[in-house]
């Protein structure tokens, strides 16, 4: 076995420890370990071509190719050479870069060619104007940094048919675009591309171009990156271009380590549900269905219900002048996350550091709801807490009167065309968004602690009449705790 890629992930620590954090998140590159590598390359599957043209957008110090170069030498690939095309802007990294993959071509029939600049418009370019050199295989850590929708980089995307809104995903699409028909792609990439309204025109764009062949979960959130302190939710995702679509491996390990790895084939349909307009990518870690998909009440859709969710309106910076710490004459309550505590509406909270309330006028009418009952959902979620969904409900009787309820841009909110809910109603969804089948299911397309509007219309709850039942459940038992929220959901299909 050759010792280049232990080298270069001596190479990575050392740039890992001495790079300032600021410069690495400008790039939004963080640097592979050579576990993960030897693990991405281990996922490519063998062919008859001769020849390998492989693609390493983003390529560091040269891990990622420096992996797949050493499963080919070691007989794990059947290709008689290899091209490399290795991207990287990073000038303080193109020495090394250029040593690794010289290191391996003395040796081996490995032809490197090293492009340094940005990869988004060299590969716009390429596709654009060489479209008879496609790649064979693509092995990726692309940066992860958002493209504002106006920049030179969002205006060459839409060149070539792309409309994303990450680094990351772009250079994914990309690779795609320049690969031949059958070829290979393995990243490692940020989970949050699998459900939300920004990333669905990547979802089509991968969807209508590639087959899923694996997907990996790593189990702790900072081990694929621990060196730069990295905490994100990573999947590693195998994927194969212009070919039909089968089951989709599904595989978890802890860490990095893959010492209790374990996978799992499903069925496509369980991957991405035919009826889901959204194209939401769940990632199921049990070969058992969940409870919501066994059962055979949990089957409607918001609108079924006519039921809306919305982003809470009130964005507080926009209308700073407007707040008020605590209740005045001419005010009505201005609601943040921190007011509920379970199922109970806290308000007002002099310790919360937040606005308690919001002048309601002309100009703040339009932001504000009819005080009511209404569920409402944190958006965000601490990642210690065992829920991703914390769903509360407003209590009118909190509010001494006032007529109106400001929301604040931290909170979903289910309403009736911005009306309250009767009050069971609204205390049956609380009881079912906070079952624990409910959240695990989420966490199948949802790796991320943000839980969005789009998100929960995603979701199918219940009929209306069983959550009216729940909710009056519920007002018999002031004191809900997770078990006796769970058991109860159980009984919907008894």
């Amino acid at each position: 076995m050759l010792k280049t890629l232990e080298q270069v992930n001596g190479v990575r620590q050392d740039i890992a420890s001495s790079t300032d954090r600021g410069r690495k998140s400008d790039l939004g590159q963080f640097m592979t370990p050579s576990n993960v590598a030897t693990f991405m390359a281990s996922l490519f599957r063998r062919t008859q071509e001769p020849a390998c043209h492989l693609l390493d957008a983003g390529a560091g110090a040269g891990s990622l190719s420096s992996a797949f170069i050493e499963r080919w030498a070691s007989g794990g690939l059947t290709f008689e050479k290899i091209d490399v095309s290795a991207f990287e802007i990073d000038d303080a990294l193109m020495p090394s870069l250029v040593t690794t993959l010289a290191t391996y071509s003395k040796r081996l029939r490995v032809v490197p060619h090293v492009q340094p600049g940005d990869f988004i418009e060299l590969a716009v370019n390429r596709i654009q104007f060489n479209k008879d050199s496609g790649f064979t295989h693509a092995i990726l850590n692309p940066p992860y940094k958002k493209i504002n929708s106006n920049s030179h980089h969002r205006q060459l995307l839409r060149q070539v048919g792309v409309e994303t809104v990450n680094l990351y995903t772009a250079f994914v699409a990309l690779a795609v675009a320049m690969m031949e028909p059958k070829g290979q792609i393995v990243a490692i990439i940020p989970r949050s591309f699998c459900n939300g309204p920004y990333y669905k025109p990547f979802r089509e764009f991968i969807l209508d171009h590639v087959s899923i062949r694996q997907m990996h979960l790593f189990g702790a959130r900072d081990k694929a990156f621990k060196d730069d302190k990295v905490l994100q939710e990573n999947i590693i995702i195998f994927l194969e271009r212009g070919s039909t679509q089968g089951p989709v491996t599904v595989s978890t390990s802890t860490d990095d380590s893959f010492a209790d790895y374990s996978a799992r084939d499903h069925p496509f349909s369980r991957i991405v549900s035919p009826t889901d307009k959204e194209r939401f990518i769940h990632v199921p870690t049990s070969a058992r269905r969940s409870a919501i998909e066994r059962s055979n009440s949990i089957r409607h859709t918001l609108a079924e219900l006519q039921l809306a969710v919305s982003t809470g309106p009130v964005v507080d910076f926009r209308l700073r002048n407007h707040l008020r710490d605590m209740p005045q004459p001419a005010t009505v309550p201005l609601l943040y996350s921190g007011h509920f505590s379970g199922q109970t509406t806290v308000w007002p909270r002099p310790d919360l550091k937040k606005p308690n309330a919001i002048v309601h006028n002309d100009e703040t009418e339009k932001w504000l709801y009819p005080t009511g009952f209404y569920t409402v959902v944190r958006r965000f979620s601490s990642k210690e807490e065992r829920r991703r969904i914390v769903a509360s409900v407003v209590e009118p009787a909190k509010f001494h009167g006032a007529k109106m309820l400001g929301f604040e841009n931290h909170l979903n909110v289910f309403h009736d065309n911005k009306r309250g809910l009767p009050e069971d109603l609204a205390r049956g969804l609380a009881v079912f968004l906070n079952a624990t089948a409910v959240d695990d299911n989420f966490r199948q397309f949802n790796g991320h602690t943000q839980v969005n509007a789009t998100d929960l219309r995603t979701i199918k709850y219940p009929n209306r009449a069983q959550l009216v039942t729940l909710g009056k459940w519920a007002m018999k038992h002031p004191e809900l705790s997770q078990e006796l929220i769970d058991e109860k959901l159980k009984q919907l299909d008894a």
